[in-house]
């Protein structure tokens, strides 16, 4: 059957004649999920969801470009296939319908090879990413469940003509939070609730041009959210292309990264596989890691057995404050962070248990040495039960390679811990409260009950806990919340208004409308 034939038809098959609704695709991707229950432990669903979800879009859209190329072409086959044509290629043979049209005995075979020839057909932006699936495992998935899978997904055209990138990505982190939501405990692994992140981002405030690295980047979920707090100021997402970086061990979730940050049209990214602490892939020589303007990540709480054996002779020098115990990363995951900020312009943000600001032995040194290289801007304090798997209360650190004068010296702590929405399952942070924490953070300065800004001889007194409670009290009563959160509230949207103009006046001079 001709491409366009084979278009049409299997849109009218799906009955998709009009543009999907969000709800609609959400409902059709949990459908394949409930194909795979009591087969597929539920945390491995991204496993086989994620994939066919991918490169059924890769597919569709394929057909779509081949199309548009035809009637450019006025029907010239050969241009129509031509690589130039389309943004991915798909080798003849191993597209969509070639898999479907398979017998079952052969049908996990059949999609193996597929998926492994269109990684080779594009080998500087799909090259595993369609991850190490046993497709062909029949005690797993057997023929006629595997069948069942393509079939359900051949029932929707995810061509952009009935399925936009916007949809595309909005129904793929829709995915990835249901998933994380049914493996809970497992699901710390590779998602950081969307609220977080967002908060995250607000405080590390990227601006265009710049480069942001996530050296733990799960889903990709941080990187996403940057592209979003671009779209928020009317900065297009083409101003990320070459500026966003990340690194994920598992070959799995850093797939799924990649096909995360397509489906949101960011296609000029770097996310590389490896070991981040044993061995991090972005470097500018033997001897010194590539360093960014912008580093955020939430990297596993508390990691034990890391790799602390060859932290004192790390090449990259990022054991200069010492090395943390085997039983915990944590403070290994804020050298490497704050090894990998330009000199000049480099912040990070990262998010890590509690227990960091004031535990002993190891860590208490290199804590103390942290704070004597004046790195460290902001602690915040988050309430419990906010991320999947974790009980405990986690913090913020913000970092800094070079502080503006003024805060030299001094670091701005915040108790935010009663802010969130009680859940029974999970606490929520929500809006209303990462405005509050990220007006406290920019306000930068004491607010009775809530912040407090501490000086190298306050930090000195206790030793060099960062311990939140010994530097904010409690005393709410004495807080003046609607007096504090106007000032905050006004001081935030001042700011973002003024940001907002800069970038405006700048597009404005690049389109010519300004001299």
């Amino acid at each position: 059957m001709a491409q366009k034939e084979a278009t049409e038809q299997l849109a009218l098959d799906s009955g998709t004649s009009r543009a999907l609704t969000l709800s609609e695709l959400e409902r059709h991707l949990l459908g394949a999920a409930d194909l795979l229950r009591g087969l597929v432990d539920q945390a491995d669903f991204k496993s086989y969801i994620f994939p066919l979800f991918f490169y059924k879009r890769l597919c569709d859209v394929y057909g779509e470009e081949y199309e548009e190329a035809l009637e450019l072409s006025d029907g010239d086959r050969e241009f129509a296939a031509k690589a130039d044509q389309h943004r991915f290629v798909i080798p003849e043979g191993h597209r969509w319908s070639d898999v479907v049209a398979t017998p079952d005995h052969e049908l996990g075979g059949a999609l193996i090879t597929a998926l492994r020839e269109v990684e080779k057909a594009n080998p500087e932006k799909l090259d595993g990413i369609f991850g190490d699936t046993p497709w062909t495992n029949r005690d797993r998935v057997p023929p006629r469940v595997l069948r069942a899978l393509l079939d359900h997904f051949s029932a929707r055209f995810l061509g952009d003509a009935h399925a936009d990138s916007d949809l595309l990505g909005q129904a793929y982190e829709y995915l990835i939070k249901k998933f994380a939501d049914l493996s809970n405990k497992k699901a710390g692994e590779f998602y950081t609730p969307r609220a977080v992140v967002e908060l995250l981002v607000n405080i590390l405030a990227p601006r265009a041009g710049e480069t942001v690295y996530d050296p733990a980047c799960g889903t990709g979920g941080m990187l996403i959210e940057v592209a979003n707090h671009f779209a928020r100021q009317g900065i297009p997402t083409q101003r990320l292309y070459g500026k966003v970086f990340g690194q994920e061990k598992n070959l799995t979730t850093s797939g799924i990264a990649r096909m995360n940050l397509i489906l949101h049209k960011i296609e000029d990214f770097r996310i590389e596989r490896g070991d981040t602490l044993r061995h991090p892939v972005f470097t500018d020589r033997e001897d010194r890691l590539k360093t960014f303007d912008c580093v955020i990540a939430n990297p596993p709480f508390s990691l034990a057995a890391w790799g602390d054996d060859s932290w004192d002779a790390d090449p990259f020098g990022r054991g200069e404050f010492g090395t943390p115990p085997t039983s915990t990363a944590d403070w290994a995951w804020v050298q490497h962070m704050i090894a990998s900020m330009r000199p000049d312009t480099g912040r990070a943000v990262v998010v890590l248990p509690q227990g960091i600001l004031f535990r002993g032995g190891r860590e208490a040194k290199i804590r103390k040495k942290i704070i004597e290289a004046d790195a460290i801007e902001s602690v915040i304090g988050l309430g419990g039960k906010l991320f999947y798997g974790a009980e405990l209360a986690a913090c913020v650190l913000v970092l800094r390679a070079r502080k503006p004068k003024e805060r030299r010296g001094k670091i701005l702590f915040v108790d935010a811990s009663d802010q969130f929405r009680k859940s029974r399952n999970q606490n929520v942070l929500e809006a209303e409260h990462t405005s509050r924490i990220h007006g406290w953070y920019r306000a930068f300065a004491n607010i009775e009950g809530r912040s407090h800004l501490a000086d190298e001889a306050d930090i000195a007194k206790h030793d060099g806990s960062l311990s939140i409670s010994l530097y904010v009290s409690k005393n709410r009563a004495a807080e003046l919340p609607s007096l504090a959160d106007a000032i905050v509230k006004l001081e935030g949207a001042l700011a973002d208004a003024a940001a907002a103009e800069d970038e405006l006046r700048h597009r404005l001079k690049e389109w010519g409308f300004l001299g």
